[in-house]
This record gives C-alpha cells, sequence and structure tokens, in this order.
C-alpha cells in the first residue's frame, strides 16, 4: 500500500474515533489505545457515612464523573481518625483508580502519633471546601450560652459529655483550644464521625457536640438542634442570630478563624496524565452552580484548589492547628519533630 494511501486511511479512521472518544470522555493515546480512565474508579471517603466529608463528597463527585467518564465508587472506611482509610489507599498501587477522600486530620497524624501516613504521600486533586465549627446541643437543652458551658465544665470536672470523632478531629481540636483558653476539660464519648454523633446528641446520650455547620444546619432549621456559638470571628449567614466565639470572647481570637476542609488526594507516584484528569474533571465540578448553592445551603465555603496551590493552603493550615494542639499541650510530639513551623500572626 502507497504510504500516502496509509495514512489517508489512518486519518479516516482514527479522528472520528477520537472525536467521538472525547464526547464520552474517553482519552485516546496517538497509537490509538484507550488511556486512563478505562474503568471505574474507587474513591474511599476516610469518615462514615452522613458526615460532612461524605456529604460534600458524595454531591460533587457525580459532576466530576461527567469529565472522566467514569464511575466513581464511592466507599466509607473509618477508624483510628481516618487513618485506617488512608492507609488503605496508600497500599493501593499509585494507577489512579483509588482516590482518598479525606478531612484535615491527615495533617495531625505525627504529632498525635496516630500514623505514619501523611499527605506529603498523596498528590491534592481537589481542596474542594472548607467549613466553620458549631458548638450546639439539643434544643431542650438547659444550655442557652457557649459561658453557661465553660461554666458547667468547671464546675464538674471532666463530667460534662461531649461528642468525640477521635484524636484530631473537630471535637478533639476545638476541646483543646477551649483547654488552652478557658481550663475546661469534657468526658469526650467517641464516635465514627458526625453521622453518628448527631443521633447520639439528638438522643439525649451526650450533653453537646461541636460539629461543622454543613452537618448540622438542617437539624438547626428544623428546631432539634440549638447553637451556642461558631467557632469563628464573624457570625455565619446559615446560623442567624447564633455569636461569633470570637465576639462574645476575645481570649479565643488569637486561634481563629479556624475550621475543617474536605478534598480528594491520590498516591503520589499516580501518572501525571491521570492526576492531570481528574484535577480537570474535579474543578469545573466544585465551580459547578449547584455545587456553590449546596454548598452556601450547609455553610460550607468552596476552595477549588490542586497541586502546589493546595499543597501551601494545606502546610498553612497544619501550621496553625498543629501549633495550637501542642501549645494546649494535647500533643504527643512537638511540631519541630515533623518540620513544622510555627505560624506567624
Amino acid at each position: 500500500m502507497h504510504a500516502t494511501t496509509a495514512h489517508r486511511l489512518v486519518r479516516m479512521f482514527l479522528v472520528p474515533a477520537l472525536v467521538i472518544a472525547l464526547a464520552w470522555g474517553v482519552a485516546i493515546s496517538p497509537s490509538g489505545a484507550q488511556v486512563y480512565p478505562e474503568r471505574s474508579i474507587t474513591g474511599i471517603i476516610q469518615w462514615g457515612a452522613g458526615g460532612t466529608t461524605d456529604r460534600v463528597s458524595r454531591r460533587i463527585t457525580p459532576l466530576a464523573e461527567r469529565g472522566l467518564g467514569q464511575r466513581i465508587v464511592l466507599s466509607n472506611m473509618t477508624g483510628a481518625t481516618g487513618a485506617v482509610g488512608m492507609q488503605y489507599v496508600f497500599d493501593q498501587r499509585a494507577d489512579g483508580y483509588t482516590l482518598l477522600y479525606a478531612a484535615e486530620n491527615p495533617t495531625l497524624y505525627g504529632v498525635l502519633d496516630i500514623s505514619p501516613r501523611n499527605f506529603d504521600e498523596f498528590e491534592p486533586v481537589s481542596l474542594m471546601a472548607r467549613s466553620v465549627p458549631v458548638v450546639v446541643v439539643r434544643s431542650d437543652s438547659r444550655l442557652r450560652y457557649l459561658t453557661e458551658l465553660i461554666h458547667l465544665a468547671k464546675q464538674q470536672p471532666g463530667q460534662v459529655k461531649a461528642g468525640s470523632t477521635g484524636i484530631g478531629g473537630v471535637p478533639f481540636v476545638v476541646g483543646a483550644m477551649m483547654t488552652a483558653v478557658s481550663g475546661v476539660k469534657f468526658n469526650p464519648i467517641p464516635f465514627d464521625g458526625d453521622g453518628p454523633a448527631i443521633p447520639a446528641l439528638l438522643g439525649g446520650h451526650i450533653d453537646f457536640h461541636v460539629s461543622v455547620l454543613a452537618a448540622v444546619a438542617e437539624h438547626m432549621r428544623a428546631g432539634r438542634m440549638r447553637a451556642l456559638a461558631v467557632i469563628d470571628n464573624v457570625p455565619s449567614d446559615v446560623a442567624p442570630g447564633v455569636p461569633a466565639l470570637g465576639q462574645m470572647m476575645p481570649e479565643y481570637r488569637p486561634y481563629l478563624p479556624w475550621g475543617p476542609f474536605f478534598g480528594v488526594w491520590v498516591k503520589k507516584g499516580t501518572p501525571a496524565p491521570a492526576v492531570r484528569r481528574l484535577v480537570d474533571s474535579f474543578r469545573p465540578a466544585v465551580a459547578a452552580e449547584d455545587t456553590r448553592e449546596f454548598l452556601d445551603l450547609i455553610g460550607a465555603v468552596p476552595i477549588n484548589l490542586s497541586g502546589d496551590e493546595a499543597v501551601r493552603w494545606v502546610k498553612q493550615w497544619q501550621s496553625v492547628t498543629a501549633w495550637l494542639l501542642h501549645d494546649a499541650k494535647a500533643t504527643q510530639k512537638s511540631p519541630e519533630m515533623f518540620g513544622i513551623p510555627r505560624p506567624r500572626r
């Protein structure tokens, strides 16, 4: 066959195939071989069903699937403040077919002596959003203000029952903040995330819980819960009439604003084209109007960072939080051991 004729035939069949493949979200290599993603992807959520990480992940993922042209099958894998799920993803091949849906907790695994794993071993696909913590009680609780909760804890040290999602979780960090500033100690009752902790609060099994607005906003609107304070320097539109901790008690301002974040990571060593495909699929998913409306509704704020920008953002959060816990004598090891610089304020 003449070379020119052969080239025409290649163009005749390969170009239409490429157009069809792109329309269906399938990447084709110059040789005509199908490349990432060839099959469905597994997403491991390191927290339980119904919690904020779970809700945000399950809302944004279907939008990212459109860009990938493949399903992302989400599974909850809880335990050890999220370390079980992270270890599982770390143990898989770095091929882009196992994603880690995580919150902020791995930034503290070292100082809290939870796990040798950390985000340095993963590539950030998307820092999706951040949320604002809130201190909540059941609607019929006798506690109406945070100052009353602190007063009760001082009267009954170690007896007031607080929901706990494990060492390094949101309740743990905010509890350490309250210990450092107000000198109070609570009785932490462990749960595998906000999902089971919230029903425990509604059932009267704990006295209060520190969650994020994303997890409790609907309960607050329905009148099942009452918020005592948002853990920020300014109030939130999602919690009208609820005072901000920094305004109510200025001694907390050096630690604020503070709050958890949620994102998607892939094991370091994953081929760069696969990482790019994931990033390019999640970025518009987070930016979508449906996502923005959902995040507004639950009191979360989009971040939508990846790559080096995401790494810098996470490192800054780690610096602030690790040293907060260390100063409150809540860490097992000094942040200096892990090269975490003290933040500038």
